[in-house]
């Protein structure tokens, strides 16, 4: 049986993968595994909260159910990002925090991530306990020691606060002017307040969820919108957000991408200069483009890759003691402020380069060079064997090798979604086109469904 818990929590298509019940089930074993880890106090407490996806609405009551059901008290802060989130129970000193998003994903996916107190994702040992334990007999408890619900609609304000004290009270974002692309997802709630209180003039798109507009051609996995608008607009820099906020792609004054590789290195250049960039080093994973890789090394930084997964370059952080990482999509961890991903955190602070420095988003994204990387998603194939199978294991390391130090191949399953990705770097596009339509090819002969 596959694991219930991929690399961001429990995915799946709301009511049909991801059910009431199942919801359910899962924050009552969460109360109850979490609470025999010694997380919990006596009396614990917990903070949820959605994104906009109208399958929210049915989920958010089962999990507080659930919680509820468990003897924790819950706190119902509403629709805010995923990182506003983990920032409240680690603000309020909760024991618990569930957050319902699917990110990125379409609407009609959801999905449920755990935060432990201190507003940190849980590891795999205690996402598996969970697992394990969901179905069992349990002593309810009754009468007074059920947990309690109440709604803090308005704790989303404490948050944006936060943001805006992370760039110093000495710093402005006027005579910026920036497109902010929500993608009718929680950062409709956050973004554009907390730009406009920098001083930034801001263009607002697709800021106006209605539950079921979330990631509907917009925000950052489609870029189209906010290219278009940063050019029409004459705006100095475009962000795009993901459904939950979690991550953030930019674009520059000509409606240039620039991906989260080429944020990450001016961030991680940033820090380096006010030597506040831990041992000199930022963590990136597997598919950080190899020109991010070779631009650090040649500016006296280290590049620690880990696996796909903002909570894998999060452990590698914590358990190093380095202050920042992120991923090539956009997720970019900045630990003195977040403890997981946050894309208005990122687009703040990239502004405020700008700002500080005088120099364009263009200009400052220059720093590296991004060898040209084509990603193939194959879908309809059984991604459990996809890694085991030798003839595309063969076909994978003939093509690196023939690759040689100029390009890779990255062949991986997705952890949320129901797919395997072929990724491929090389000295031109149509090399690595090539190479990743030939092993695509071969993925799909060899493990389809």
């Amino acid at each position: 049986m596959a694991r219930l818990f991929g690399t961001d929590g429990v995915r799946g298509k709301a009511n049909v993968d991801l059910t009431a019940e199942l919801a359910l089930d899962l924050s009552v074993a969460a109360a109850h595994v979490l609470g025999e880890a010694g997380v919990f106090d006596a009396r614990p407490t917990a903070i949820v909260g959605r994104d906009p996806r109208a399958s929210g609405e049915f989920l958010e009551a089962a999990v507080i159910a659930g919680l509820a059901s468990a003897g924790v008290d819950v706190v119902r802060v509403g629709i805010v990002p995923t990182p506003a989130l983990a920032f409240l129970v680690n603000n309020a000193d909760a024991d618990l925090g569930v957050m319902l998003s699917a990110s990125h994903n379409p609407m009609p996916d959801n999905g449920i991530k755990f935060f432990s107190r201190g507003g940190v994702k849980l590891d795999d040992a205690l996402e598996d306990a969970i697992e394990q334990r969901m179905g069992e007999d349990w002593q309810r408890p009754t009468g007074a020691s059920v947990g309690r619900v109440t709604t803090d609609l308005g704790a989303v304000e404490a948050y944006v606060a936060h943001l805006v004290s992370s760039l110093g009270a000495d710093s402005s974002l006027e005579g910026l002017k920036v497109v902010l692309d929500c993608a009718n997802g929680a950062s409709s709630m956050t973004a554009v307040a907390a730009f406009e209180t920098q001083g930034a003039q801001v263009i607002a798109i697709h800021h106006d969820p209605d539950g079921l507009n979330i990631n509907e051609n917009c925000g950052s996995t489609h870029m189209g919108d906010v290219r278009r608008a940063v050019v029409e607009h004459g705006a100095d820099l475009g962000l795009a957000f993901d459904g939950d906020a979690d991550r953030c792609l930019a674009v520059d004054a000509q409606g240039n991408d620039i991906d989260g590789d080429q944020i990450l290195a001016i961030l991680a250049l940033t820090l380096k200069e006010e030597h506040k960039l831990a041992s000199d080093t930022v963590v990136a994973t597997i598919m950080s483009n190899l020109g991010f890789v070779n631009a650090m090394r040649e500016r006296g930084i280290r590049v620690d890759q880990t696996k796909v997964g903002d909570r894998y370059v999060l452990e590698s952080m914590n358990a190093n003691g380095f202050v920042l990482g992120g991923e090539q999509s956009g997720h970019v961890i900045m630990s003195e402020f977040a403890t997981t991903g946050d894309g208005v955190l990122t687009g703040l602070h990239l502004a405020a380069r700008m700002a500080r420095t005088g120099k364009s988003a263009a200009e400052l994204a220059s720093v590296m060079t991004r060898l040209p990387q084509v990603l193939v998603n194959v879908t309809n194939v059984d991604k459990s064997r996809a890694g085991i199978d030798p003839e595309i294991n063969a076909a994978v390391a003939k093509a690196n090798h023939a690759l040689g130090t100029s390009g890779r191949v990255v062949l991986r399953p997705s952890g949320t979604e129901p797919l395997v990705r072929v990724m491929v770097e090389a000295g031109t596009t149509e090399e690595a086109r090539r190479v990743a339509d030939e092993l695509a090819a071969l993925v799909k002969q060899r493990v389809s469904l």
